[in-house]
């Protein structure tokens, strides 16, 4: 199955170009960006988080999602925006978004967040705002989310509890436990067959994480949960991952059915803007690789992914007291009102990262890729269905550079052969054939040399891949 094509993109990318290459590699071309029509994998999210609090538009950005060729979104369903008297629910708003994304050929992973103060003890519309505390709350916390899967049933068939809520020291872990069994119960009792995160914790906290799982096993609902879903945000994206190992080994302790899922995360294009991550420099070709970093690191961990977020954020000044100003995570810019301004180079670098993994590419275990140069490396493997191998690497010592200063390096990979081997740039979607002179077969395995190297996830992989 191919899993790109040469031509020309549908936008532009004149923000970066990479190189200069060496000499006699020639540009063959560029990745065409597949649109969700063409997806098979759901094994990747876009966040269109925040509608629940008005700090984005869905209709300003809403033709962009498609052509994104990510067919998952991750919505907040806002039970202070639904209920806003007692008892009655206006369900329109939320109606809205997800006819209009389904018939976009989207899908929708749907999160029950925040609380809503029209109740006493019932929390706040705010990260960090408290889960109901009151029977009234909780109960009309249940009644809400029995509606609410009654509405979507046929709809939606993934959920998420509730958002980070380690960010709020005044929920403990009895009270995260509870609301994720309780509202797990109410909607696997509409939908046997839904799938649900739990916990959806912003910190990679291992003791956080057992004390809720003994919870939630004595209390016989671990069957209830698809997936633990976690953020973890780091300056430089790699050092999430010795607490995802972690994670997942507390987990396999209790279950061999639950999975990992990273359920929100992504670097600003803009530096000391508030939020996760906001104390860098940051500018639209780090985030780019930075987003770029995360998609590929999750998915050689064999982790569902999402990117945060597919717009900028107008948090209102002092109503959030951990973004008071845009967020700007967004793969698109836009105003402080809200309109969409352009797509940032992220949008084109995640979309080329869509349009090369959402076919099937089986991940190769522990190859034994070596990469002789300066720097510190990731590298993964993967073959298609033909058994056509990918190898992915990039130089992962610190969180993403401002600058493309490329590395020529030796990669060596004593398990796989590419015949007529290319080099990719996820980020501009470039496309280079690799000379035969660089490339080195022995036997059942090959030497690549002089393959420039950088911050950013290229690919190495063999022409016969390409359409």
């Amino acid at each position: 199955m191919a899993v790109m094509t040469i031509g020309a993109a549908a936008f532009a990318q004149e923000d970066y170009i990479p190189g200069p290459m060496p000499d006699g590699w020639n540009r063959i071309g560029k990745i065409t960006p597949q649109p969700v029509s063409e997806s098979s994998s759901l094994l990747l999210t876009v966040g269109c988080e925040v509608l629940d609090r008005d700090y984005t538009d869905y209709d300003e950005y809403k033709t962009y999602l498609p052509a994104l060729g990510i067919r998952k979104i991750r919505l907040q369903a806002g039970w202070a925006k639904t209920e806003k008297v007692k008892g009655v629910y206006d369900f329109s708003w939320l109606d809205h978004i997800i006819d209009d994304a389904l018939s976009r050929g989207l899908e929708i992973w749907l999160q029950t967040s925040y609380g809503n103060p029209v109740y006493e003890g019932g929390g706040t519309i705010n990260l960090g705002g408290g889960v109901p505390v009151s029977e009234e709350a909780k109960a009309a916390w249940d009644r809400w989310v029995e509606a609410m899967a009654r509405r979507y049933l046929g709809k939606v068939h993934e959920w998420e509890i509730w958002n980070e809520p380690d960010l709020s020291a005044q929920i403990s872990a009895e009270a995260i436990a509870d609301i994720n069994v309780r509202t797990a119960r109410i909607i696997k009792s509409i939908d046997s067959n839904a799938k649900i995160a739990g916990l959806a914790f912003c910190v990679l906290d291992p003791k956080l994480l057992t004390e809720c799982l003994d919870l939630i096993r004595d209390a016989g609902a671990l069957d209830l949960f698809h997936w633990i879903s976690y953020h973890g945000y780091a300056y430089r994206p790699e050092d999430s991952y010795h607490g995802v190992e972690k994670f997942r080994k507390i987990i396999s302790g209790y279950s061999d059915r639950i999975l990992l899922r990273q359920g929100e995360n992504g670097a600003p294009s803009k530096g000391h803007m508030g939020g996760a991550l906001d104390d860098y420099d940051w500018t639209e070709l780090s985030q780019a690789k930075w987003d770029l970093r995360r998609l590929a690191g999750d998915h050689g961990h064999d982790v569902e992914s999402s990117v945060f977020s597919i717009i900028d954020m107008a948090y209102p000044p002092g109503e959030n007291e951990y973004v008071t100003k845009l967020n700007v995570k967004g793969l698109i810019e836009s105003t402080p009102d809200k309109k969409a301004v352009r797509p940032k180079l992220a949008y084109h670098a995640v979309r080329n990262y869509a349009s090369l993994f959402n076919r099937f590419l089986a991940r190769v275990r522990n190859p034994e890729i070596k990469v002789i140069g300066d720097g510190s490396w990731s590298r993964y493997m993967y073959r298609d269905a033909r058994g056509i191998p990918s190898v992915l690497v990039w130089n992962d010592a610190s969180a993403p550079l401002n600058t493309n200063d490329m590395v020529p390096v030796t990669v060596s990979v004593p398990d796989a052969v590419f015949d007529d081997p290319v080099w990719i740039d996820i980020l501009s979607g470039e496309i280079y054939e690799i000379p035969d002179g660089n490339c080195i077969r022995k036997g059942g395995g090959c030497k690549l040399e002089n393959v420039p190297v950088y911050d950013s996830p290229i690919v190495i992989t063999d022409k016969n891949l390409l359409d």
